[in-house]
């Protein structure tokens, strides 16, 4: 009874725009309604955070955190069979028509399905809420609600006590937004595990290198070593199309042949068929009497046309630019994940 009411209670404040704070299976957390940028403003004050550092999102289920994000990757769905419900929490490019104000995202969204039975119950009431640990920013993250509550004070209406969480380690935090997944934070759920799933995983030791100068002008992206050995590219930026690995760099003049540019000169890479015939001086036909140095093209008197040179001039092809390239928010130091832990009945608070 006291649960059910307890949850019953939880759910009104969301619904009102209050702040939550709840059990997960790593520490505890605190929540406002990610569809209401009121709580979301409120939240990161409660913490005294900035909107440049988002809250992630806590979903009660698979299909609702499909429904938030626009592009699970290549390895995001297999990461979600292995580790959800769990201490993982992944970064996916946000699904553009939800209507939500996170925070300086960037276009991504950190989402998570908890490994709790109370907090999976009350998400599924509330559906998807934007949560981060419970803790004012720096301090540590608390580990059962009274902790909770001696930092976070009259900023939230509910507290949702299930008794002391069993890990201190947040959720690990790694982003998908790029063709090899990178490791933002490690938490509860170790790089071994998580290679054994992806393979190649980028840490921090593993940065692209800094973008540096070629003869023709910066190169579009510096590649870390390891990942060239193993064929991969880096996840930071996307490579435009003219400097797509094993793509020749483009062409000074255009490629079709006997193409005309825009003088009306023909291309110096046309055919010998659809050459316009040269009126050089040692192609002269002999039009003048003889020992005119050069013939006359027009009337009597006319001015005599100038010569023209003996091959046509090429047109350089604009050298493209590499296209710019979004960057991915770092995933917040949310404390919202940690595999296990038991539960216990929460009290109303």
């Amino acid at each position: 009874m006291e649960r059910t009411r307890g949850i019953a209670e939880a759910v009104s404040a969301v619904r009102r725009g209050e702040l939550i704070v709840l059990p997960t299976d790593t520490v505890y957390g605190v929540a406002g309604d990610a569809f209401t940028p009121a709580a979301v403003t409120a939240l990161l004050d409660a913490k005294g955070r900035g909107r440049e550092m988002p809250p992630p999102v806590l979903v009660g289920s698979v299909r609702a955190a499909t429904a938030l994000v626009d592009d699970l990757g290549t390895y995001g769905q297999d990461l979600i069979d292995e580790f959800w419900p769990g201490a993982l929490t992944l970064v996916c490019r946000a699904n553009p028509n939800l209507m939500w104000n996170l925070g300086e995202t960037k276009g991504t969204v950190a989402v998570r399905m908890p490994m709790h039975e109370l907090a999976v119950e009350l998400l599924k009431e509330t559906g998807p809420l934007a949560v981060s640990s419970a803790n004012l920013s720096g301090q540590p993250a608390a580990r059962s609600a009274a902790e909770a509550e001696k930092m976070l004070g009259d900023a939230v209406s509910v507290y949702l006590d299930a008794g002391e969480s069993g890990y201190s380690d947040p959720s690990t935090i790694i982003d998908l937004t790029g063709s090899v997944p990178r490791l933002l934070r490690a938490g509860a759920v170790s790089e071994n595990k998580l290679r054994a799933v992806v393979g190649v995983l980028m840490t921090e030791e593993d940065e692209p290198g800094e973008v540096t100068a070629t003869p023709d002008g910066p190169s579009p992206i510096g590649l870390d070593k390891s990942l060239l050995r193993k064929g991969k590219t880096s996840p930071a930026l996307d490579w435009p199309p003219e400097y797509a690995p094993g793509t020749a760099e483009p062409a000074d003049v255009p490629a079709d042949t006997g193409a005309t540019s825009e003088t009306g000169a023909a291309s110096d890479t046309g055919a010998a068929s659809d050459a316009k015939p040269s009126l050089s001086k040692d192609a002269q036909p002999p039009l003048g009497k003889e020992g005119d140095a050069q013939p006359s093209l027009g009337k009597e008197g006319d001015e005599k046309p100038a010569p023209v040179e003996d091959e046509a001039p090429s047109v350089a092809a604009d050298e493209p630019s590499p296209a710019e390239n979004g960057a991915v928010s770092a995933g917040p130091e949310d404390g919202d994940s940690v595999a296990g832990g038991g539960e216990t009945q929460p009290k109303k608070a």
